[in-house]
């Protein structure tokens, strides 16, 4: 076993990620695979117009097929990373780490809650570039965010991101499995300060820092965003038919 794959499974959270899919939850994951797989391909590809032009025919009818499902309620919870309202939610549907979500890297989390700490492993593809052969500096911050949102959420009484810093050091580098580790600094009241960085793989080889500031807010404002944007979703899905 890899020291990657030791730390990981030590911890409930990693373990809650990897449950074992079964049904549509498996293939909704498969489905994204092979989407971020497309989408990774799609930004170095240089195929023939005749071959794009059928792909592009072809997912858009898929998409036209997608749109004649009702938006289900595929989780009670949504994906923000502290207070997210299910681990389904959290693990699937977030933009950094869900499995379900094409959009995701995705970013495997592990968390040592007796310490405080969090580790991030990760490999940006293509799609993710900003400077020639490195990350986007806008992903590195986002997956920041994520990251320390993790670390926030060890408070027990998690918040959402009212300020985050990022130090950018060097070029992080696409392609490379990179390692960000973070923590929980300290608890003032309602504000939960993280710091954090980010390594190429297991190398003492610095890319960026940062230092996030949450606020605790309270679950009913959530439950009332969520509630709203079912509402939304319903709405859409009646002027739909």
């Amino acid at each position: 076993m890899s020291e990657q794959d030791s730390f990981v499974r030590r911890f409930t959270h990693w373990e809650a990620s990897a449950m074992q899919a079964t049904g549509a939850w498996a293939e909704r994951r498969r489905l994204a695979d092979a989407m971020r797989t497309v989408i990774q391909r799609l930004a170095e590809s240089d195929a023939p117009e005749q071959e794009l032009a059928a792909a592009a025919d072809a997912l858009e009818r898929y998409a036209e097929q997608l749109a004649t499902h009702p938006r289900g309620k595929k989780y009670e919870g949504w994906s923000e990373t502290g207070p997210a309202g299910s681990v389904g939610a959290f693990f699937d549907q977030s933009p950094l780490i869900g499995r379900a979500n094409p959009l995701a890297p995705p970013i495997q989390l592990g968390a040592d809650q007796e310490n405080k700490r969090v580790e991030g492993r990760v490999t940006f593809g293509s799609s993710y570039e900003g400077p020639p052969g490195c990350v986007h500096g806008g992903f590195v911050a986002a997956a920041f965010d994520e990251v320390l949102g993790f670390a926030n959420s060890l408070s027990g009484n998690p918040g959402m991101t009212a300020r985050l810093t990022v130090n950018y050091r060097r070029p992080t580098p696409l392609l490379t499995p990179l390692r960000f580790e973070a923590g929980l600094d300290r608890v003032e009241g309602r504000k939960i300060f993280t710091s954090g960085r980010v390594y190429v793989g297991d190398t003492d080889q610095l890319t960026a820092e940062a230092e996030g500031l949450f606020v605790s807010v309270d679950r009913s404002k959530f439950i009332a965003l969520f509630e709203e944007r079912q509402r939304r979703a319903e709405a859409r899905s009646d002027e739909a038919t």
